[in-house]
């Protein structure tokens, strides 16, 4: 005996309509994979239960042969795929003009400007946000303040720190060159001996009054010493007059 003719209808029980539902499923999945294969066929198969739930099958890859599907079809009528791409877009674009105008409403009322319409809580919000805003701003002033003074202090010791390299430096220098200053006296005294005849001696006269004064330097005895030679000479002559006066 053949199996009996099924009544095309909706099955009123849930779980024979479940039961057929997974069985046909899985039967129409079988001969579209059968076709695929024995006729060389691109073939997708897209089932959605009646709760909802999505079953696909491609052979090809669903999104390669839904692109080929909105190629074929007449390019004047929108395709499904495509209007969910608009409607997406769309809501993007909203989305981000609410937040660009909800970011200007905020800077205007940062700025102090266009406070209509705000409670006393927004208010001190507003204020709090401010407040915090310029002690950030009081802060991060005054580090940059203690930064600078920091490097000019490292910069005030490094150039000390040259400054006495540079020291040390000139009088090693100065310890192995040879002194230009003269081995004698720095200056000299004079005495007067007869008239302009002068005798030097040396003395604490300054050096700058030596440089400045032209003092014509004569050799000769001292004062004292042209004295005591003047008095056997004295003596002499006096006994040589006395001699020859006897002899007289």
């Amino acid at each position: 005996m053949g199996r009996g003719k099924i009544e095309i209808k909706r099955i009123e029980n849930a779980n024979n309509r479940q039961v057929t539902f997974s069985k046909r499923r899985g039967g129409l999945v079988k001969k579209a994979k059968e076709l695929a294969i024995l006729c060389d066929a691109e073939v997708a198969l897209i089932i959605f239960s009646s709760s909802g739930r999505l079953y696909e099958f491609s052979n090809a890859g669903m999104r390669q042969t839904l692109t080929r599907y909105n190629k074929c079809i007449d390019p004047s009528e929108p395709t499904i795929v495509e209007h969910r791409e608009e409607r997406q877009e769309t809501t993007e674009v909203d989305i981000l003009k609410e937040e660009i105008s909800n970011l200007k409403v905020k800077q205007m009322q940062l700025l102090g400007k266009d406070l209509t319409g705000l409670s006393m809580n927004d208010l001190q919000h507003l204020e709090d946000q401010l407040n915090g805003g310029l002690l950030t701003v009081k802060d991060k002033k005054e580090q940059l303040l203690v930064d600078q003074l920091q490097k000019s202090r490292l910069k005030e010791h490094l150039a000390t720190l040259e400054n006495e390299t540079l020291r040390r430096q000139v009088a090693e220098l100065r310890a192995f060159l040879p002194s230009s200053e003269c081995s004698g006296p720095r200056c000299l005294d004079f005495y007067p001996v007869n008239g302009n005849k002068t005798v030097v001696e040396h003395g604490a006269v300054s050096t700058d009054t030596v440089h400045n004064c032209g003092v014509d330097l004569q050799l000769g005895l001292s004062f004292e010493a042209c004295r005591k030679r003047k008095a056997p000479e004295r003596e002499n002559c006096s006994s040589h007059s006395s001699s020859r006066r006897s002899l007289m």
